[in-house]
């Protein structure tokens, strides 16, 4: 029976699995990383370390985790575990947003609860029953994905010393005069009956009717006789996208600096518009002529009175820099009960602010015969009555964009009402400035950061739920003035540490405050203050609650990462509650990443059905490919997934999964302790693969610190598909299989593509997570190796021993150049059918005097660089394929002569030469034999 040569080293079957068996594997890692506590003993690893903090924003604790979620809590594992292995102690602090309207209002869904008929206390109860449910289910899926952290010991905004703290940054935001009472109109959505912040909406372009409305003048102050001989039949001509807020009317705001012209037309009527408008004006009335009587500036028509069309009252003209060119007629309907503007501008001239809305968005007894309808519901009664009274000049169906509440997705309404605010005003130019030594990430987030904070009001604190923290101020039941103070502060912060704020719900204001309180007044008797505080600003209390007051961090911290939409949210409520209180930025670098779209680049929706669940890939393709698929996006960019999208990524995956499972079927016999070859004594070949690697640290330790994952992955990727499996590897193989087993030749290959797997398994490890470890359980490691986990182990850094002179690397472009054009004649070769294989060829190359002399004495065997059986190289002429990469050279390829080696399958003269083993080459037998 002739002998089996193909397994004389006996390659094992190794158990490393492929990518279906993924999913039911990466449990098993979970299991064993909390077995054996990985997190605590990375940090106990790293103790002594330089610190490097990333704070965690919380997601709300009110559903199971979508897409948004995992891009986040993934890359902040990238950034973490990346740190954790480049020198530094990097914790991890994972935290929750408890309070506030998102709570409450699933909360009543999950229990069915009628919020009018339960009692404050049974309500909040039920709501951090809620909140602690939820934030059980995000941490189990969170850990899912492969991220690590103090998941025992998270923070959440409802903990009793999270809330002590929060207090105390009120208070001291109170000391020095940040915190104020006032009447101003706030985003106010009817649906939830409550305040809102500017972070709490989002627009939509929505279809509404623009109204054209007549305004008669009633008394000119002698302005318009004078001008035209007469002051009937003169109206102003107001415009507005809300029908609605007509009964809230009291003003016509005109701009002081714009030119009006007085309009007739053929009805005899003359219109006041602003004079770049006319044209427009008239063409939505349908009035195809008109007359300009006169032209005067804005400022000339101030205090001019006229008449409400549906009310026994005036709508006094008025001027204001808010009035624009942009749409509309330049005459500003004016309802300072509805608008920020108006509500500014009325405060000028003393016009007294009715609000003819209620909480629930229902007209109130101001708002005469349409008391009791909601606000959108009138819209058409109004119109109605404003056509029927000869006041209605035109309508226009257009699409606007108007404001939502972010969370219940309605159209909110602008109201005015008392409220808490926050001077912002008093802490633009600080944090302006301290913008400006912060890292952003992109670097366009600076702009969009500070023109936010340069163009925003007040921000409105107070919130009229109960969910939440209260604002912990008293007010004098006598005379009515608030009372906070160092001391009340104080109380209530200790009183909150020790019992919760569900105390102040449950206890008097005199069993509160400290005993023999007064107010100035000399009162001692106070109400509680009923609302509670914008969400915003618990999470924007986490510096000082969690950074300030846990051990192992420090601020300002070294990273904040969260969506681009937190510019206006967490980001900002965190810089402003710190240079409130303590005059500098909470974070030194700033990184947000885009939202998640789909192949279209449509924003993913349930209500589209182009949303994709992670817990659907985590059961397809397991955690690691939904990592690799935020590693290979450039998340500072919206970004794409679908399904073809994760099909294609696991392919990626594959590629570089199976070149560890290749170099690790190569070491089943190799152990570095006793095995390894020295650098010195390595082939030339074997030198330039780690060249590449060196190479390929550099790369990779520059893209974790720069957190562009992106380049990671493609360098990796690039790796060990080019430089790797179609090359080093491939070439390497017959070394590998068939030279002596303990000679040098095969154990440098092997030392060689350990280092190699060695350091890519670490460079893989904050991405793969699962697959890294995976491979470290399963490989030799080095004396100097923590083989517990990869996790323990230092990032590779590039090493100026490894790398090649620049002559070196010219020589070997040269040469992979070569290989390449040698391929390519032996594809046309067996496409023509004069070889099978690679191996059955004979290359003959033609090269000028040069070129010949460069590859004869490159010191490589091309034969087996190019894998072939026999490669020659003549200084001549001849026939062959011209080279691609090579100018003159030309690439003969013939069948081999000699057998096939049984054993490497290279066509030789010297099969049987040894009669011991006939069907082996020389080389093959002397290894055998």
């Amino acid at each position: 029976m002739q002998q089996d040569y193909n397994n004389t080293i006996n390659l094992p079957k190794t158990e490393f699995p492929m990518r279906a068996g993924l999913p039911k594997r990466e449990p098993g890692f979970l299991e064993n990383w909390e077995k054996n506590d990985l997190y605590h003993e990375l940090m106990k690893k790293n103790e002594g370390k330089p610190l490097f903090v990333l704070h965690d924003g919380p997601p709300y604790a009110n559903g199971n985790l979508h897409m948004g979620h995992a891009l986040n809590k993934i890359l902040k594992d990238f950034i973490l575990r990346s740190r954790n292995m480049m020198g530094y102690q990097a914790p991890y602090i994972p935290g929750w947003d408890t309070h506030g309207l998102p709570i409450e209002r699933q909360a009543i869904k999950a229990y069915g609860m009628d919020r009018s008929k339960v009692s404050t206390a049974e309500f909040r109860s039920k709501c951090e029953e809620f909140a602690h449910d939820h934030v059980n289910t995000q941490r189990t899926q969170f850990k899912r994905l492969g991220v690590i952290g103090d998941w025992d010991r998270p923070y959440l905004t409802l903990t009793h010393d999270y809330e002590a703290a929060q207090i105390e940054i009120f208070g001291e935001m109170a000391k020095k005069g940040y915190i104020y009472k006032g009447q101003k109109p706030v985003y106010w959505c009817p649906h939830d009956e409550t305040a809102l912040a500017e972070a709490e909406i989002e627009y939509k372009d929505v279809p509404c009717k623009s109204i054209f409305v007549k305004f008669a003048v009633t008394d000119d102050k002698g302005v318009i006789t004078k001008l035209l001989g007469t002051k009937e039949n003169v109206y102003f001509v107001i415009w507005t996208t809300t029908t609605w807020t007509i009964p809230g009317n009291l003003a016509i705001s005109l701009n002081p600096n714009f030119e009006y012209d007085f309009v007739k037309v053929p009805n005899g009527e003359i219109y006041v518009l602003a004079k770049e408008l006319v044209a427009s004006v008239m063409k939505t009335a349908g009035i195809d002529s008109w007359e300009v009587l006169a032209t005067v500036l804005g400022s000339d028509l101030e205090l001019i009175k006229t008449k409400h069309p549906l009310f026994d009252r005036d709508s006094l003209v008025i001027t204001g820099d808010h009035v624009t060119l942009d749409a509309g007629t330049g005459c500003v309907h004016t309802a300072p009960g509805f608008g920020a503007d108006d509500f500014i501008v009325c405060q000028r001239y003393n016009i007294p602010i009715i609000v003819p809305v209620d909480g629930k968005g229902r007209h109130t007894a101001e708002s005469g015969k349409y008391e009791g309808m909601f606000v959108d519901d009138s819209n058409e009664v109004i119109l109605k009555d404003l056509d029927d009274c000869g006041a209605l000049l035109a309508t226009e169906d257009i699409v606007h964009s108007y404001p939502h509440c972010w969370r219940c997705k309605n159209p909110i309404i602008f109201r005015t009402t008392e409220q808490w605010f926050c001077s912002v005003d008093a802490l633009k130019d600080d944090a302006v400035k301290a913008c400006e030594d912060i890292k952003w990430i992109p670097g366009w987030g600076q702009e969009r950061m500070t023109s936010m904070i340069r163009e925003r009001s007040d921000w409105c604190i107070s919130r009229q739920r109960v969910w939440g923290v209260p604002i912990p101020i008293f007010t004098c039941k006598k005379c009515g003035k608030p009372l906070v103070n160092e001391q009340t502060i104080k109380t209530v912060a200790d009183l909150f540490r020790e019992k919760g704020s569900n105390a102040w719900f449950d206890m008097t204001a005199a069993e509160i405050l400290p005993a023999g309180t007064k107010c100035e007044c000399g009162c001692s008797e106070f109400d509680k203050e009923t609302d509670t505080m914008d969400v915003w600003f618990d999470s924007g209390s986490s510096w000082r609650a969690v950074i300030e007051n846990r051990e192992g961090q420090k601020t300002p911290v070294d990273v904040y990462l969260e969506g681009n939409d937190q510019y206006r949210g967490w980001f900002q409520s965190s810089m402003l509650t710190s240079i409130a209180t303590q005059g500098k930025a909470p974070y030194k670098t700033v990184i947000t990443h885009g939202m998640i779209v789909d192949e279209e680049r449509q924003k993913m929706s349930k209500s589209l059905g182009n949303g994709i669940a992670p817990e659907d890939i985590l059961k397809q393709y397991g955690a690691d490919v939904m990592r690799l698929w935020v590693a290979s996006s450039d998340y500072r960019q919206d970004m794409r997934i679908s399904k073809d999208m994760l099909k294609h990524l696991s392919q990626n995956y594959l590629k570089i999964r199976n070149t560890a499972r290749y170099i690790l079927g190569n070491l089943f016999d190799f152990d570095p302790k006793t095995n390894a070859v020295a650098y010195a004594d390595m082939p030339e070949l074997d030198k330039w693969a780690l060249m590449k690697l060196n190479d390929l640290a550099e790369k990779v330790r520059e893209g974790y610190d720069s957190y562009e994952f992106h380049t990671v992955f493609h360098a990796i990727h690039n790796f060990c598909v080019v430089d790797m499996s179609n090359f080093y590897l491939d070439v390497i193989k017959d070394r590998l299989y068939c030279d002596e087993t303990d000679g040098l030749s095969r154990r440098s290959a092997q030392t060689t593509i350990y280092r190699i797997l060695s350091a890519l398994v670490r460079m893989l490890s904050p991405i793969l997570c699962f697959t890294a470890d995976e491979i470290w359980q399963a490989m030799p490691h080095a004396a100097e190796d923590d083989a517990r986990n990869v996790a323990y182990n230092e990032m590779p850094q590039a090493d100026e021993a490894l790398s090649f002179s620049d002559e070196d690397r010219a020589k070997w472009d040269k040469l992979t150049a070569f290989r390449d054009d040698v391929n390519k004649a032996l594809e046309g070769a067996r496409t023509a059918k004069t070889i099978g294989k690679p191996l059955e060829a004979c290359v003959t190359v033609y090269a000028d005097a040069e070129q010949a002399a460069f590859l004869n004495g490159c010191g490589q065997d091309l034969a087996d660089l190019c894998i072939v059986s026999e490669l020659d190289v003549v200084a001549g002429d001849g026939e062959g394929a011209a080279s691609e990469n090579l100018p003159g050279l030309k690439i003969a390829v013939a069948r081999a002569a000699g057998e096939k080696c049984l054993r490497c399958w290279k066509q030789a003269k010297t099969v049987g030469s040894d009669a011991k083993h006939p069907g082996l080459c020389a080389r093959c037998a002397k290894v055998v034999g």
